[in-house]
């Protein structure tokens, strides 16, 4: 997984590496919450068309799992400070409940898109531009509150450089 990081960090352009770190900090929440899409709409892909589960249950289960893969990746690469402190536990639960509101706001933004708008056009397949569009959308949500209060401990502006584990290899952005 190193290598995979330090080729995202190669490609960021210079005007990127000298951004204002909570710039550079969100364009890392932006990369794991891609990293989180596809497990999304993987797991949503699985449930809907090999299991036959209904849409706006299989939102909820993919959701899910996007949620833990997305808190593991932002401890780990946006907010390594945030393992300096022994409350990794109360972090999750943080975590877990602002991404369980962007659950709701989700599920909102990706029933009424669907059902709508992408259903109508497309068929069975609307699902996918709906589960984006929700996606974008809540990304917003997601970092905004989490940044504020789940990470609010961080100093604002604080490069995220510094690693205090040894055994750290992921580089920043």
């Amino acid at each position: 997984m190193t290598a995979f990081f330090e080729r995202v960090n190669s490609l960021a352009p210079e005007r990127v590496r000298q951004a204002h770190p909570e710039l550079k900090r969100f364009i890392k929440f932006a990369i794991v919450g891609g990293i989180g899409a596809v497990v999304d709409v993987t797991v949503l892909t699985v449930l809907v068309f090999v299991f036959h589960v209904p849409d706006y249950f299989a939102n909820i289960v993919s959701v899910a799992c996007a949620i833990v893969s997305n808190f593991t990746w932002n401890t780990l690469w946006t907010f390594p400070e945030s393992r300096l402190q022994n409350t990794l536990h109360r972090h999750f639960a943080q975590f877990a409940l602002v991404n369980l509101v962007g659950l709701g706001i989700n599920e909102l933004v990706f029933v009424t898109t669907d059902h709508l708008f992408f259903e109508p056009l497309l068929g069975q397949i609307g699902i996918y531009p709906a589960k984006l569009f929700a996606i974008g959308i809540v990304l917003f949500w997601n970092f905004g509150i989490n940044r504020i209060w789940t990470y609010r401990h961080i100093k604002f502006g604080s490069e995220t450089g510094l690693h205090s584990h040894p055994e750290d290899s992921i580089p920043p952005l």
